[in-house]
């Protein structure tokens, strides 16, 4: 009896120190490749939002000029917080990257993020996720078709608010052949981004001179 009870009790301190052991060994891994992965991540998003706003045409690090993008606006649609970006040229807001959810896609939502300049037209915009059929509706994807180009330079006036969706329903934007749903949802979308833009001027690019009131 006494020989299974110092069995066990071996045994169980042998497993206690292989999980100690364990949780060192990740916690170094994780405390040495955090700053990597960490670094790598920022890279990617950086990457992301070039796409829409070259270094070019800003001179900030817009991953260090952001706002918190309101969860559950009715323009944006977004499920949880995300972060709006500014591009700023000598210290003056020139863009926003605004992220948005566009819930009826074909197979569920699609995550973008919008460009828009401080004139009010796009800048671009970019598909960030989706589930969209292949072959089909994942034409919004850059990587698959340039047809998310056809926003660039759009703006409310450049169709009016009403065109802004497919063809098919009278718009402005083409669809795709065999796919309507996810072209649909995207146009919609960054409609939508486009009125929360103007919605929301004053704090995405700040106060114009002609804006502010007149002083005595």
């Amino acid at each position: 009896m006494n020989e299974l009870r110092q069995a066990i009790t071996r045994n169980s301190l042998l497993l206690a120190g292989f999980a100690v052991l364990t949780a060192l060994l990740v916690a170094t891994t994780f405390l040495g490749t955090k700053d990597r992965i960490s670094a790598a991540q920022r890279a990617a998003e950086e990457k992301a939002l070039l796409q829409i706003i070259p270094r070019a045409s800003h001179d900030n690090a817009m991953l260090d000029d952001r706002l918190d993008a309101p969860v559950n606006d009715p323009f944006l649609q977004l499920r949880e917080s995300k972060a709006i970006y500014i591009a700023k040229r000598q210290g003056e807001a020139t863009a926003a990257l605004i992220p948005a959810t566009a819930p009826d896609g074909y197979s569920g939502e699609i995550e973008l993020i919008v460009g828009v300049n401080r004139d009010g037209t796009v800048a671009g915009v970019r598909v960030l996720q989706h589930r969209e059929t292949p072959g089909l509706g994942d034409a919004v994807d850059h990587r698959k078709s340039d047809w998310i180009e056809s926003f660039r330079g759009r703006s409310l006036n450049d169709p009016e608010l009403e065109e802004w969706t497919v063809r098919k329903d009278g718009g402005a934007f083409d669809q795709f052949t065999g796919a309507t749903i996810t072209p649909r949802a995207v146009v919609q979308a960054t409609a939508r981004v486009l009125q929360y833009a103007e919605q929301n001027r004053r704090m995405l690019f700040g106060e114009r001179p002609t804006d502010k009131e007149p002083t005595s």
